[in-house]
């Protein structure tokens, strides 16, 4: 199959007195509801429940490429593969084409053509077994003498898919490094605003999107999944209470299908709660949209919303 998942990403954050330093970002994804397993006056590294890791870093170190923007932001992006003969033949493969050095962790490092790195290395899952909340409906009782709790918080499972902004002039062989070389397939073209790609290995309606701009370059948002609806909101609830910033109220999309929520990140960007993704094998093809789709099937509405400033 090829690439399965995400492994790993590494965001370069700020020193102590700058936007978006080490400590603000470590208190984030702790409230976030990812696992902190190291951390230094220089770095931290947390863990989502199946084994994938998110890396904040004052200073990444000199395998990774450049920032693609100023302040905090995602410098890298690693992807586990599933066999160590995939992960030669990726590599084989990307290494005719531009330039890969071999870090002592066994990842494989390279550059995409927005200057975005980008990591190789054996996926390593860790299995959890994912358990959304029972729910009743008439015909279909799935919950007998058992009333809810409340979460009050959410643990991701799993970081399900990333966004990057790119160029819009050589947008397409910014898409062709993931396809032609790594083996992503595009699942929704959206002429207008970018591709969704699935890695070979995955299910879900998207891995990666590749949102292409007119004048930047830059992380858009990643996207962590939890067991189902009750976890996007209390989780947004969560942080919100933690005095973290919504990005965008809370609201189903229309490509992918999944219940999202988005959070300003202070690494850089956004981070969405999602659940509930369209899952998709080979025979759902490529969808071509010659104009943008609406964004959300549905989102939050309130009888407050003709004097709230709408969220960007």
């Amino acid at each position: 199959m090829g690439i399965r998942r995400i492994e790993s990403v590494t965001h370069s954050v700020g020193e102590p007195g700058e936007p978006g330093e080490l400590g603000e970002c470590v208190r984030f994804f702790d409230d976030f509801g990812l696992f902190l397993v190291e951390r230094t006056d220089e770095h931290a590294v947390f863990e989502t429940l199946t084994g994938q890791t998110l890396h904040l870093d004052t200073d990444p170190g000199p395998l990774l490429p450049a920032p693609v923007e100023d302040g905090p932001t995602l410098r890298e992006v690693v992807w586990g593969v599933d066999t160590a003969e995939e992960l030669d033949r990726l590599v084989t493969a990307v290494a005719r084409d531009r330039a890969v050095r071999e870090s002592a962790d066994g990842v494989f490092h390279t550059v995409d053509r927005s200057g975005f790195g980008v990591g190789l290395t054996l996926a390593r899952p860790r299995r959890t077994v994912a358990e959304p909340r029972p729910a009743n409906a008439p015909g279909a009782v799935n919950r007998w003498n058992t009333p809810l709790e409340p979460l009050t918080r959410a643990y991701p499972l799993r970081m399900c898919h990333v966004a990057l902004n790119i160029a819009k002039e050589g947008k397409d062989e910014a898409v062709a490094f993931y396809t032609g070389l790594l083996g992503f397939r595009p699942t929704d073209v959206v002429e207008p605003m970018g591709v969704f790609l699935r890695a070979p290995g995955d299910d879900d309606q998207h891995t990666m999107l590749l949102c292409h701009r007119p004048d930047r370059v830059g992380v858009n948002h990643v996207a962590y999944e939890v067991p189902g609806f009750d976890d996007v909101i209390e989780g947004g609830n969560y942080m919100i209470e933690r005095g973290w910033r919504e990005a965008r109220r809370l609201g189903r999309h229309t490509v992918g299908s999944n219940v999202f929520r988005f959070l300003h990140a202070p690494c850089g960007g956004r981070v969405e709660y999602a659940a509930d993704m369209d899952r998709v094998d080979d025979s759902y093809g490529t969808r071509v949209h010659e104009t943008t789709p609406p964004h959300h099937i549905w989102a939050l509405r309130t009888n407050r919303d003709q004097q709230e400033t709408p969220t960007s």
